[in-house]
């Protein structure tokens, strides 16, 4: 890619590793100022050594964190790592985040995160993709893995994409587990790792976990991402597969995260989300 690097980016910084290692990304693609815009609770204060200046917000300070990028003359942001899924219930939101949400009928990722884009483009920030300065996490199709997924596996996979294809018009949520044919949990508003634990809790050891983006999905947020917090989840169920959409999955830490999978035996394979699964 060629795209242009910019002199000053901003971060709007969620939970994990995922905002530190964008930022340590855009700093060696030539980024030279980096602000980023963290929320107390969530936000790992690692990104204090990444960033030049970490604004420290409360989540639902939505005109604060406009004013922020503002003041420091930032034209391009990035969103990185997701906000607990409960604060949407349970934040005080400032007046402008919760005319937002007011006027939203469905209120989803798709259409918070919509909403927010508009509003920083409303006072001239542009969007980049989620991705951005990530592109070398996000694997092409193939097995990661030692381990290649058995027939039965694969077949599940399939299932797995199948419900993920058909749910995604729904902006329902990115994860579908799986095994022996047995549509164990789709993924709602709990997230990744708690729709893995209840599937384990139902269907324990063996299952298949298969993760892709949504059909005509925004990569400007809430892109897939796997870190190894979520390796541990699948260990701790005894899962046998995870699968994740090739070119649009971000693997934190790649290296980690495929000994990891090797370590506890874990077919680890990228596909394309509607095609046919290949283990070459």
């Amino acid at each position: 890619m060629n795209q242009a690097i910019p002199e000053k980016l901003g971060i709007i910084a969620g939970r994990g590793a995922y905002p530190r290692l964008l930022a340590e990304g855009a700093r060696k693609q030539g980024v030279r100022q980096i602000v980023a815009v963290a929320f107390r609770g969530e936000t790992d204060p690692g990104i204090e050594k990444a960033a030049d200046q970490v604004v420290w917000l409360r989540v639902g300070q939505l005109e604060a964190m406009l004013e922020a990028f503002r003041q420091r003359g930032i034209a391009q942001a990035v969103m990185a790592g997701q906000i607990a899924p409960s604060n949407l219930f349970h934040v005080r939101l400032d007046a402008r985040a919760l005319a937002i949400l007011v006027r939203l009928k469905d209120r989803n990722a798709k259409t918070i995160f919509g909403a927010i884009g508009d509003e920083l483009h409303a006072i001239g920030v542009e969007l980049l993709p989620a991705y951005r300065f990530m592109e070398d996490t996000m694997p092409a199709p193939g097995l990661l893995s030692r381990r290649a997924p058995a027939e039965r596996e694969r077949l599940d996979i399939e299932l797995g994409l199948q419900a993920a294809k058909a749910t995604s018009a729904l902006e329902i949520g990115q994860t579908v587990v799986v095994k022996e044919g047995v549509i164990l949990a789709v993924e709602a508003f709990e997230g990744t790792d708690e729709t893995v634990l209840r599937a384990g809790k139902l269907g324990g050891a063996g299952a298949v976990v298969v993760k892709v983006a949504r059909q005509g999905h925004d990569m400007r947020y809430d892109i897939p991402v796997v870190g190894l917090r979520t390796l541990a989840v699948l260990k701790k169920i005894k899962a046998a597969v995870l699968a994740v959409e090739a070119h649009r999955t971000i693997l934190l830490e790649r290296e980690h995260i495929i000994e990891a999978a090797d370590k506890q035996n874990l077919a680890l394979i990228a596909v394309e989300a509607f095609g046919k699964v290949d283990d070459k």
